[in-house]
């Protein structure tokens, strides 16, 4: 190694190329903020995939509505399809959870101190938190025995939560809220194993 040689003198024109240069591959990565997860999702396992803000009311929930239902729906649409349904600005539809049948991975798109656009009907909307899950009401094998595990725990968690009773009067079907023309979650539905695999959640 040559200790002796004068060392190379950078002119200011060099180092403001080198600074340029090297500030553009950050310049081109996403802001680190697009796409954030909030704070915190209110179901812990959850992943926060969230929907538009056209798809949901911004509210104060339980303040300004008490929540005491949870609605069960299933989405007539693969997971992914769901979730971009939920994004979509024109859809205006949302719901507080997708849970996916192949593994009951959960994603949480509106927060349950707003209100979703599920029910089809604002009174209904307004005191529930809606679920859907993915599949068909007709293909009872998108009901695994994940999407039942993981849906009974978040809906056991939503219903501690907000002191929700565990039973058939407070966890419903779409079909039954008034005015809908929907029949999920559909006769392939096994409700007294949901209930009480949210019971012993």
């Amino acid at each position: 190694m040559d200790m002796n040689r004068a060392a190379p003198r950078l002119s200011r024109r060099r180092l403001l190329k080198g600074a340029a240069l090297a500030a553009v591959p950050y310049a081109l990565l996403p802001d680190p903020r697009a796409g954030a997860q909030p704070q915190s999702v209110d179901y812990p396992p959850a992943e926060w995939r969230p929907a538009s803000t056209a798809n949901y009311t911004a509210s104060d929930r339980p303040g300004a509505y008490a929540i005491d239902r949870v609605i069960i729906h299933v989405t007539q649409e693969t997971y992914s399809d769901a979730l971009a349904i939920f994004a979509d600005p024109q859809m205006k539809v949302s719901a507080h959870y997708v849970v996916r049948s192949a593994d009951g991975h959960v994603a949480q798109c509106v927060r349950e101190a707003d209100v979703a656009w599920h029910a089809g009907n604002w009174g209904y909307n307004t005191r529930s938190v809606g679920i859907e899950h993915e599949g068909w009401v007709d293909r009872p094998e998108y009901f695994t025995d994940a999407l039942y595990q993981q849906s009974a725990r978040l809906t056991a968690a939503i219903c501690a939560k907000y002191g929700i009773p565990r039973d058939r009067e407070h966890i419903i079907g779409h079909y039954q809220v008034p005015g809908t023309d929907h029949t999920d979650p559909g006769p392939q539905w096994d409700w007294v194993r949901y209930i009480r695999m949210v019971n012993f959640s």
